[in-house]
């Protein structure tokens, strides 16, 4: 094996309910719980992320026998924070943390996908709040993520993984590198998601090539250049610009992964590339055939 492929093969692929339009843990428009964990093994993916918790079983007896009868582990789980709002948001964020990470651990998970909080409703594009921290907000997000992170993996032997997003505090190349910058390398790493960040106006290779060390996880989306720029134009909040199918199937969009998964390589490091398609609502057919191709896509990537 040359080293190149070697390097290739620290880089484990997967997949997660997001692909299938599973944005809730319960919803009548998304696929049924079951149907993912089929569909996912069939495409050819070995790894799954929990996604919304309750979406998958939360009985670790019986998520683990649902997996593994269908040959799949689980890289993370996901939690969604407010952290900018500082000590009296902790009790509230801890309980529910605290029970996707014990689900994550015991399905032998290493990773905590921590999302930001949205500054405007991904339903409804309502405003909830401003889209700019104050400097006591940063302040507080940033004390508070390094909380997070040493809690998590004192108790449960996580690693957290935040995730810059659309409609959040964490989402340009400006506030990604604040927050790195602000935050404690041994306590916070980065999900890099590769269509949330060009979403946003970033470049993900330069982000892996300026901040090689703090990348700790990855999720593998494209966005369509074209249906985007009439979303930035037009200020269209995240979801609905999800329903126009601004995030779109590889290799249709941007940015190319061939790029982003050479300079993941380059690290030399163990890391997961679970891939990730907006696709909230969609028909219940239509997951599936996207995510062989994406798997073939990807193996010809050398993934």
């Amino acid at each position: 094996m040359t080293s190149s492929a070697a390097s290739f093969n620290r880089i484990r692929i997967g997949s997660a309910p997001d692909s299938w339009g599973v944005w809730f843990p319960d919803d009548p428009r998304q696929v049924p719980w079951r149907r993912f964990l089929d569909e996912v093994a069939r495409a050819g993916y070995e790894w799954i992320e929990l996604g919304p918790y309750g979406y998958l079983p939360t009985d670790p007896a019986r998520l683990a026998e649902e997996t593994s009868s269908r040959g799949l582990r689980v890289s993370a789980g996901t939690v969604f924070t407010g952290l900018h709002h500082g000590p009296a948001v902790w009790e509230k964020t801890w309980a529910h943390v605290a029970g996707v990470a014990a689900l994550a651990r015991a399905m032998g998970a290493d990773h905590l996908v921590v999302i930001p909080s949205f500054w405007r409703d991904d339903r409804t594009g309502e405003v909830l709040e401003d889209r700019t921290l104050t400097p006591g907000q940063w302040s507080h997000l940033a004390r508070q993520t390094e909380r997070l992170g040493q809690e998590v993996g004192d108790r449960f032997g996580l690693r957290i993984v935040v995730h810059p997003h659309a409609d959040t505090h964490i989402d340009s190349e400006e506030n990604v590198s604040r927050f790195l910058d602000a935050t404690d390398a041994d306590l916070v790493s980065l999900c890099l998601d590769t269509g949330h960040y060009a979403y946003c106006g970033g470049d993900s290779v330069k982000l892996i090539e300026t901040y090689g060390e703090r990348i700790g996880y990855l999720h593998l989306k494209q966005v369509d250049p074209e249906i985007l720029a009439d979303v930035v134009a037009n200020e269209v909040p995240f979801g609905p610009a999800v329903a126009r199918g601004v995030m779109c199937e590889p290799p249709a969009g941007v940015p190319a992964l061939e790029p982003v998964l050479a300079a993941a390589r380059r690290l030399d490091a163990e890391l997961f590339a679970i891939v990730e398609q907006d696709m909230y609502p969609c028909p219940p057919d239509r997951p599936f055939p996207i995510a062989e191709r994406t798997r073939r896509f990807l193996r010809s990537c050398g993934a």
